[in-house]
């Protein structure tokens, strides 16, 4: 059975939000357009998976809207058919939504009927399928999609993405109740707990900065965690590396990770990929999961993972260091980054994290080592120059940092809006600056309306070559 999730990226639930302004208001309704993520395999249950991502928001006019009241709504089917072609033409699945003011939200007898015939249109019309989402007044979310007119499935999870990390699921975590996450649990309640246990997070790259992000992970008590990285442990490793040993030399560094967590014994999967991100069977794992960690230190890694959060709607936590020796005229300059991706905020690009020239290098490095070197002796290329200096305080400080940002996003500990966009800290200025990126003016990721919930495109995220 293919399992089904929704994601409501957060700029759309606001517009949504606004149709149920209080618990007394008469229902109301809107259509969706949503981009779909096919995922062949969930990495951790090995069954196939379907991801919604929302892409539009299309308001219904009122002079189509019939009549509503606080437990009914009724509009024209003339909107419905524009909705279907708009929908058609986008290469989108349509939706609809609406509100129940009253109570908790749920499928009625009268929505069930209502949407079977709904769907059944849709089906003619080539749709998909037909998603339905319910709103109701005391907050709660559910969703379904009509694969025909006589069969739909229910939403595993409902997700609100954007600064703050919102999830509505319907079965609860099953390793939330351990008892080593109570005293958790006393600062942030059981929801916390429970939360966590359902989540899927891929960690990209797992050296000085990926390994205690995902052991911090499996601590707190997420339940699903992938672990991506090419590189194996080597001796200049065992500095910063978490759970490296010197019998671990030559051993990948995600087999070696995801000893560590199993002899935890706290109930966290973990499954790995020795590969390069753009690997295929990476690919599904990234699209599977509800969080990212970036934790690589190469350009074109981060190009990909920037436009994974736009296309799919999962939140990005990208870490980064520089640390400058002191010379004669300098003193020590240290610096470490943590940077929160989320539509309808800026990317990496334009918080000129990301060098363009550089990953391109890098995957000729990768892809084409012979032409590589040869650019390199003719100076067309920078190429990799030595080691970048690394001690495993700050980079174990950064990993905190971009855990403590997740842990934000589920709870607004720090505030209502969720995850910093950039916060940068200066170990040599005894500071942290909290930067106010402005988004470039045209940008092709974070900019573009056609990428925002786009999900699925050919080629994968828009990116040729």
């Amino acid at each position: 059975m293919t399992m089904l999730d929704i994601t409501l990226l957060e700029q759309h639930m606001d517009m949504l939000s606004r149709l149920l302004p209080d618990t007394a208001s008469p229902e109301a309704a809107a259509y969706i357009l949503f981009g779909s993520a096919d995922i062949t395999a969930d990495p951790w249950t090995r069954t196939p998976r379907h991801r919604l991502i929302s892409h539009q928001v299309i308001e219904i006019p009122a002079a189509d809207m019939l009549s509503s009241s606080g437990v009914h709504v009724t509009w024209s089917t003339r909107s419905f058919m524009r909705m279907l072609g708009d929908a058609a033409m986008a290469g989108k699945t349509p939706a609809i939504f609406h509100t129940h003011p009253g109570g908790h939200a749920f499928f009625s007898d009268q929505d069930n009927s209502n949407e079977r015939e709904l769907a059944r249109t849709a089906h003619q019309k080539g749709a998909r399928g037909l998603v339905s989402i319910v709103l109701g007044g005391d907050g709660s979310i559910c969703g379904r999609i009509w694969r025909n007119a006589n069969e739909f499935t229910l939403a595993d999870a409902v997700q609100i993405v954007g600064g703050r990390y919102r999830r509505h699921q319907r079965q609860l975590g099953k390793s939330s109740s351990h008892q080593h996450l109570d005293r958790q649990r006393r600062l942030f309640g059981q929801r916390f707990n429970e939360d966590l246990a359902s989540l899927r997070v891929c960690v990209v790259g797992c050296g000085g900065t990926g390994s205690p992000v995902a052991l911090l992970l499996a601590r707190l008590g997420v339940g699903h965690i992938f672990l991506v990285d090419k590189d194996v442990i080597d001796e200049t490793n065992l500095n910063r590396v978490h759970g490296s040993r010197r019998d671990d030399i030559g051993r990948p560094k995600v087999e070696v990770l995801k000893r560590e967590v199993e002899a935890m014994g706290v109930g966290c999967h973990v499954e790995i990929a020795q590969e390069w991100i753009n690997g295929a069977r990476v690919r599904d794992a990234l699209k599977s999961s509800d969080l990212v960690f970036g934790c690589t230190d190469d350009n074109s890694g981060r190009i990909l993972i920037n436009r994974l959060a736009h296309f799919y709607g999962i939140p990005v936590i990208d870490v980064g260091l520089r640390m400058i020796a002191a010379s004669e005229l300098h003193g020590h300059d240290l610096n470490g980054r943590v940077t929160t991706i989320v539509p309808g905020r800026p990317c990496l690009i334009c918080g000129g994290v990301v060098n363009a020239t550089r990953a391109q290098e890098e995957e000729l490095e990768r892809n084409q080592p012979d032409e590589f070197q040869r650019r390199k002796a003719e100076a067309y290329v920078v190429g990799a120059g030595d080691p970048a200096p690394a001690v495993v305080t700050f980079t174990t400080e950064m990993a905190s940092v971009a855990v403590d940002e997740m842990i934000a996003a589920l709870t607004g500990f720090h505030g209502a809006e969720g995850m910093i966009p950039t916060r940068v800290r200066r170990w040599h200025a005894r500071d942290d600056r909290f930067l106010n990126v402005q988004a470039r003016e045209g940008c092709s990721v974070c900019q573009s309306e056609d990428s925002r919930g786009a999900g699925d495109v050919i080629p994968f995220l828009d990116m040729a070559g």
